[in-house]
C-alpha cells in the first residue's frame, strides 16, 4: 500500500496516474471508464451495506483488483485526516496541447499561478459544467492531479482534457496558432463579460490568487474582461470568477 502514500506525496504532473480518495471520486472514475490499477477498501465496509462496500463489490465483479485492508492500514495509507474507507490508484490518458487547441469548436480555459489545489479543482469543475473543452494549468499553479485538487474537481479533472507544465506565453501562442481569440481576465479596465464576443474559437486566461495575470501576458491577448463588482469588494475567489466568466460565455455559445 506504499504506492498510495507515494502518489499522495508526489502526484504525477501529467495526470497519467492518479490517486482517488472517497466513494464519489472512485465512482466517477468508474463511470468515465477510467482504468483502475488497484482499489483499496476497509474490510469492515467491504462486508457492509455502505456505499463504499457496494461500490467495491461492484468493481470486483467488473474485474477490478480490490484489496481489503484493516482500518489501521487504510488510515496509514489515506491522505486525509478522516479516512473515507475507499481509495484507488487509476490511470488515464494524458492530454496534450495540440489536442486541446485543435478541438473543432474550442473553448479553452487557462489557469495561471492558481496556487490553492481546492481552487484549481473548483475551477475545473466550473469549466466542465460550463462547456469548456479543455484546460491548461500553468505557472506556479497547484497540480490539478493531486488528491486535493481531484477532490475539488469532483471528477471533472478525469473527464476534461487538462495539460500542465507549459509556460503562459506558450499557451497563448498555441491558442493563437489555432485561430482562437484569447481573452484575459483582469481586475480592472476590461470589458464587461456580456460585452465580450465569446462565440467561435475562444481561449480564456485567468491569473491566480493575489496579483492575477501579468501585464506581459495580458498584453498578448486579444481582449480583456473584468467582472463588475461593488466598490467595497476588492476581488473574487478565482474559482468563483472562472464560473462567472465561463457562464457568461456559455450564454452566447449555446
Amino acid at each position: 500500500m506504499r504506492a498510495f502514500r507515494d502518489l499522495a506525496d508526489a502526484p504525477d504532473p501529467s495526470g497519467a496516474r492518479v490517486l482517488l480518495d472517497g466513494v464519489h471520486l472512485v465512482h466517477e472514475a468508474w463511470a468515465s471508464d477510467t482504468v483502475f490499477e488497484v482499489v483499496a477498501v476497509e474490510e469492515a465496509r467491504l462486508d457492509s451495506d455502505s456505499d463504499e462496500g457496494e461500490l467495491a463489490r461492484a468493481l470486483e465483479r467488473d474485474g477490478v483488483d480490490v484489496v481489503a485492508t484493516t482500518g489501521a492500514v487504510f488510515a496509514a495509507m489515506s491522505p486525509v485526516r478522516t479516512p473515507s474507507g475507499i481509495a484507488a490508484i487509476a490511470t488515464r490518458r494524458a492530454a496534450d496541447a495540440a489536442e486541446i487547441c485543435q478541438h473543432p469548436s474550442p473553448f479553452i480555459l487557462a489557469a495561471v499561478d492558481v496556487q490553492d489545489p481546492g481552487n484549481v479543482g473548483s475551477l475545473l469543475r466550473a469549466a466542465e459544467a460550463g462547456g469548456v473543452t479543455g484546460a491548461f494549468v500553468s505557472g506556479g499553479s497547484a497540480n490539478p492531479f493531486s488528491w486535493k485538487a481531484l477532490r475539488g474537481s469532483m471528477g471533472s479533472a478525469l473527464r476534461l482534457p487538462v495539460v500542465t507544465g507549459l509556460a503562459p506565453d506558450v499557451i497563448v501562442t498555441c491558442m493563437k496558432k489555432s485561430g482562437l481569440r484569447v481573452v484575459a481576465s483582469v481586475a480592472r479596465g476590461g470589458d464587461d463579460p456580456d460585452a465580450i464576443d465569446w462565440r467561435g474559437k475562444v481561449g480564456l486566461l485567468l491569473g491566480g490568487e493575489g496579483p492575477g495575470l501579468s501585464e506581459e501576458i495580458a498584453s498578448r491577448c486579444d481582449a480583456r474582461v473584468t467582472i463588475p463588482m461593488a466598490s467595497t469588494v476588492e476581488s473574487l475567489n478565482v474559482a468563483s470568477a472562472a464560473a462567472i466568466l465561463v457562464y457568461a460565455a456559455r450564454r452566447q455559445r449555446i
